[in-house]
């Protein structure tokens, strides 16, 4: 908006405002945080910086601006060894040390009440009580991010989020404004690769990773720094889910991640992870292709192996959601002793900025005495009073120093323990500025591509072209295609020709031409890194009265011996009554349990049983979703109707009679493959 007199400058589109700070001082660089040097770190005179984070920190009342819809649990992080030798972080002293921890997993751009199988980035928050203070790691389910500076933080989420006109569209990024931004900044696409891949609809919280997304050092007693990446490995494996599944799953249930998460803690199948770390030196740092500093940038992991040092468990719920999940406080400043920062300018910008968006959503500087934040090892301060203060400094002095004696002078600093931040060195001029290192937009972007199977690459064009699809504005639609020609020419014809582009534009200017000697990357794959098993996953079993007993016993011992969960689906919810007169309980009712909540299913009906729900739709979508989704589908003869009124007259090898009990075995251990992804080529061409 042009206040009084306002100042306008000549643009493509004509005269417009010029850019000002909400005091009307005019702004020469929306894109580059004030910094020392052209790698530096970012200073905090930055009042435009300020002032834009400042804001944004506090545009939303209750509920977090970004990462509204969470969910966390309680748990542990048990340590492999000791490495003393890199760090002097008390939690990694002594082999065997158990960490309480918190963790918090949540959708990135939905608000509270949005569903949780949205296409989107996830949250992977962890928050380790150590001996010696909180460590924070506060990291999301892609080692990378849109941005490079925290400057533009604020336009990326005001991009993705619902667009202020029009109140939508929430928990989407299929629309005008994000596109718009997207295609007007080259540095994103890296990103754009991982959150249009399967990795941004996973099956559940237990079957994805986590990252800590910037470079870190690590600093041992004799003051030495070693680069620290982290990384967070399902002992469960990766999983995730197809695009028409998301969509119907969100509509079964909104609350999946979260229901999953609960139920199993609650039957004690505790999710757990590996903590692994790439640890290196100033020289691979000078000699690696990219800037160890950009947080759009990945070091793969056979450059530079991952180091497993630790395990993560989550063992216990929350006794009450708004207490500890809602009013749980993550900070990427929250380090201690033995771990500090690099010149990351966006792990800068948000070491800054939390602080600020906490006090807004919790309404008072005390939110560090709510026990889910407050520190388990001894703490003593001079903070005092302010809002709903509990906790004050105790005896004559709230000041420092003083000359006071014991409990009265209060605590004292301690340089033999206290924090002391690594001495690097910095030089510059004082610049908003990007380093020329930054510059490399699409290599990573090539690499994560070219590195995924042939499935997952038809699923990332396949979404490109979704979300496009939903873009009104054709020139936005041309412009991300043209910063696709700069990472696979097939992929952006693929897109082009889903969109049914009229012309194909040209390749998108680059500040440095696309690597092509890059290696693939196997680890980048979710279908490469598969579990090897079907632990943790669940079978919906279809049943009627009449069902072989037998059949049953076998299907329930064969996945309990897996480490899968067996659930009955029946037409009524009271359940049926077994071929011995025994009778099963159901979970689920036949519309209210659609195969979509399952990772594989099993249809068990009798043929009396078959015969009456051969006319009910909700057991023809139960079987065509299955078939449509991929999944491993075990039956017995008498389903033999139920599979032709779901349309489906030859059966794959993703279908698997049961005609005897060892059948049952043969089926969960096909099952260990998660999808037969084989019928979807089948399915493309039918």
């Amino acid at each position: 908006m042009r206040g009084e007199g306002g100042e306008t400058h000549q643009v493509a589109g004509g005269d417009v405002p010029v850019l000002t700070t909400q005091q009307g001082t005019p702004v020469a660089d929306d894109q580059n945080s004030l910094r020392i040097g052209e790698r530096g770190p970012t200073i905090l005179e930055d009042a435009h910086f300020r002032e834009k984070i400042f804001h944004f920190d506090h545009e939303r009342i209750p509920e977090r601006v970004v990462h509204a819809r969470g969910f966390g649990a309680h748990g542990f992080f048990e340590t492999y060894e000791s490495l003393n030798d890199i760090t002097k972080a008390d939690i990694f002293q002594r082999k065997g040390e158990k960490t309480p921890a918190f963790v918090r997993f949540s959708t990135v751009a939905g608000n509270k009440g949005s569903a949780d199988l949205a296409r989107d980035v996830r949250g992977f928050a962890v928050k380790l009580y150590t001996k010696e203070g909180n460590w924070d790691i506060v990291g999301n389910n892609i080692p990378v991010f849109f941005i490079q500076d925290a400057i533009k933080f604020p336009d990326l989420i005001h991009a993705a989020k619902q667009e202020p006109d029009r109140g939508f569209p929430q928990a989407q990024t299929a629309h005008d404004n994000f596109w718009d931004f997207i295609s007007l900044t080259p540095e994103s696409m890296h990103m754009v690769m991982w959150i249009m891949s399967d990795r941004a609809i996973p099956r559940s919280f237990r079957f994805m990773e986590g990252f800590g997304v910037h470079t870190f050092r690590f600093v041992n007693a004799e003051g030495r720094s070693t680069f620290v990446k982290f990384h967070w490995k399902p002992k469960l494996g990766l999983q995730s889910v197809v695009w028409n599944e998301a969509v119907k799953l969100n509509g079964a249930d909104p609350d999946f991640h979260r229901r999953d998460l609960w139920n199993a803690i609650q039957k004690g199948d505790f999710p757990e992870w590996e903590l692994g770390l790439q640890l290196f030196d100033d020289k691979f740092a000078d000699d690696f292709a990219f800037d160890i500093l950009d947080p759009t940038k990945i070091v793969p992991e056979e450059d530079v192996p991952i180091r497993p040092v630790g395990r993560l468990v989550l063992d216990r719920c929350v006794d009450n959601f708004f207490a500890e999940t809602e009013q749980v406080a993550f900070m990427t400043q929250n380090i201690v002793p033995g771990i500090d920062f690099t010149n990351d300018p966006l792990l800068q910008g948000r070491n800054f900025s939390y602080l600020d968006t906490q006090l807004k959503r919790l309404g008072s500087p005390n939110f560090t005495y709510l026990p889910v934040n407050a520190p388990k090892c001894p703490f003593h301060t001079f903070q005092q009073d302010g809002h709903m203060a509990f906790i004050n400094p105790k005896g004559r002095a709230n000041y420092e120093p003083n000359s006071w004696d014991g409990a009265m002078g209060g605590p004292r600093e301690s340089p033999e323990r206290g924090f002391q931040s690594f001495p690097a060195e910095e030089q510059g001029q004082k610049r908003r500025i990007r380093s020329e290192t930054f510059a490399d937009h699409y290599s990573q972007a090539r690499q994560f591509y070219i590195s995924q199977t042939e499935t997952e690459q038809g699923h990332i064009a396949a979404a490109l072209t979704f979300e496009l699809s939903k873009v009104a504005t054709p020139a936005i639609r041309a412009r991300v295609v043209s910063h696709l020609l700069n990472i696979d020419e097939k992929l952006a014809r693929q897109v082009a020709h889903g969109l049914r582009l009229q012309d194909m534009p040209k390749p998108a200017d680059a500040a440095r031409p696309t690597r092509q000697d890059l290696r693939k990357s196997p680890a980048l794959s979710i279908l490469l890194n598969g579990p090897g098993n079907f632990k943790g996953r669940k079978i919906g079993v279809l049943v009627t009265d009449g069902v072989d007993i037998a059949l049953v016993k076998a299907l329930e011992t064969a996945a309990e011996q897996e480490g899968a969960q067996v659930e009955f689906v029946a037409p009524m919810v009271g359940g049926v009554e077994a071929s011995d007169r025994s009778w099963i309980e159901a979970q689920q009712k036949i519309d209210g349990g659609p195969s979509v909540l399952y990772d594989a299913v099993a249809l068990l009906p009798s043929e009396d049983g078959a015969d009456r729900l051969s006319n009910d739709p909700a057991a023809k979508d139960f079987i065509s979703d299955a078939f449509a989704h991929l999944k491993y589908i075990a039956y017995v003869s008498a389903a033999s109707p139920l599979l032709e009124k779901a349309g489906i007259a030859d059966m794959d090898e993703g279908f698997i009679r049961l005609d005897a009990a060892n059948d049952a075995t043969t089926f969960i251990n096909t099952c260990r493959k998660l999808r037969f992804w084989k019928r979807e080529e089948t399915l493309k061409q039918a």
